[in-house]
């Protein structure tokens, strides 16, 4: 499953036990207004941590929090590397 596909489904699986309607992920979706709150977002960082192996906000580098979903899945991509 690519990085993408992943975080999605993070996203998908977070909306649905947090009982929140999820507005349809797109690269330009502001992810203030994805229908998500803070502790759904903290839900999806600890497992895609778990489902990745690494964790972008926790790196030695200063890392600027992602505005749109792409950016979202463009941080995970590029960590990777």
């Amino acid at each position: 499953m690519s990085i993408r596909a992943t975080v999605a489904a993070q996203f998908e699986q977070a909306a649905l036990e947090q009982k929140r309607k999820l507005a349809r992920l797109s690269d330009n979706l502001k992810l203030l207004d994805s229908g998500l709150d803070s502790l759904s977002f903290a839900l999806i960082v600890v497992r895609l941590e778990e489902a990745l192996g690494f964790d972008p906000f926790d790196a030695p580098d200063q890392v600027s929090f992602p505005v749109t979903f792409g950016d979202f899945v463009k941080l995970y991509e590029s960590a990777r590397v």
